[in-house]
């Protein structure tokens, strides 16, 4: 007999149910294939976001290195201006759920937690599906990190201090790349940032049947791009943990890991699974479930309490990780 208990869900934090009270009053939002291209496009001209950049202090460049089976893909480097000396780098991976964003896109988000370490901040521009399926991005992530820590010292990086940090989807990547770097043997990492990562394909946590037809990035989507990623093996045997992180069984040997979701997000089971996992593997991790925050809320509604609270402690989590913030940054 099927189960007829009701789904519920945690409450989401009163200052954002206003925010998602007037999204939700424009209509219902579902991603299509169609929408795609759209989505994948830089919200500001490049020259806008460079101008942006350089009036906090910082200018970008890109690289084009080999991507996936020596595949181009392009690196933006992101680092102060005038900047000397050797520091530590933050390859970055965006989100989108595999299928749109933008390597350019989250620059922002950086402020206020990282760029006043005066870090190098690198962002790659990874294949997406599903023109791009499994194993493109994730293989593009990796070999673009390859690339930073083979060229750490035209670059003026320190090769032992390197971080990988994504967001979501990125966060799913960043993980995966993670796996990569220690079942290869190849760069060793300082520490991983996981931001709400999208971890698991299966689709059968509480909190995806929680947060379908509600909040932000929920059971639908998730579902749309895990199909564009990995097509008619999505929740069979026939996954790697490079592709879908909560898969793996052996999370030994990982570098330091930061990860937060919100209590009323679709993420959050398979979120808090994977730091009891990296706990029980014996690596340092540290875990934040923010109560009634939905996927994204800390870029959405950056005002909120809760959302101050939360990247204020992602600051103080990178302090700690890389000491006291440059005297010298913007």
């Amino acid at each position: 007999m099927l189960d007829q208990t009701p789904v519920v869900r945690p409450p989401f934090d009163a200052e954002l149910a206003t925010f998602l009270t007037a999204l939700e009053a424009r209509g219902p939002f579902t991603v299509t294939e169609e929408m795609l291209p759209h989505m994948r496009q830089l919200d500001v001209p490049e020259h806008v976001l460079d101008e942006r950049l350089r009036s906090r202090g910082y200018h970008r460049r890109n690289v084009t290195v080999p991507g996936h089976l020596g595949d181009p893909i392009d690196l933006a480097i992101i680092e102060r201006i005038e900047r000397t000396g050797t520091t530590a780098a933050v390859y970055t991976i965006h989100g989108g759920g595999m299928v749109f964003g933008h390597h350019l896109g989250n620059l922002d988000g950086y402020d206020g937690w990282l760029l006043d370490h005066d870090v190098v901040l690198v962002s790659v521009d990874y294949r997406l599906a599903p023109e791009y399926p499994d194993p493109y991005p994730v293989e593009d992530c990796y070999a673009g990190l390859v690339w930073v820590a083979e060229h750490a010292a035209e670059l003026g990086i320190d090769p032992a201090r390197i971080v990988v940090a994504g967001q979501s989807a990125g966060g799913g990547l960043a993980a995966g790349t993670a796996l990569l770097a220690r079942d290869r043997k190849g760069p060793e990492l300082l520490a991983q940032i996981l931001v709400s990562p999208m971890l698991d394909d299966r689709d059968d946590s509480v909190s995806t049947m929680q947060i379908d037809g509600v909040g932000v990035a929920d059971r639908r989507m998730t579902r749309f791009g895990w199909d564009a990623y990995l097509g008619d093996r999505r929740a069979t045997a026939d996954v790697s943990v490079y592709a879908a992180p909560a898969r793996a069984t052996d999370l030994s040997a990982l570098p330091k890991t930061y990860i937060d979701c919100g209590s009323a997000e679709v993420f959050r089971d398979e979120d808090v699974a994977f730091a009891s996992r990296l706990w029980a593997s014996g690596v340092d991790a540290e875990l934040h479930v923010w109560p009634g925050a939905f996927h994204g809320f800390t870029s959405m509604v950056p005002d909120a309490a809760i959302s101050r609270t939360a990247t204020a402690a992602l600051a103080d989590w990178t302090t700690r990780l890389l000491g006291a913030p440059s005297p010298i940054a913007p």
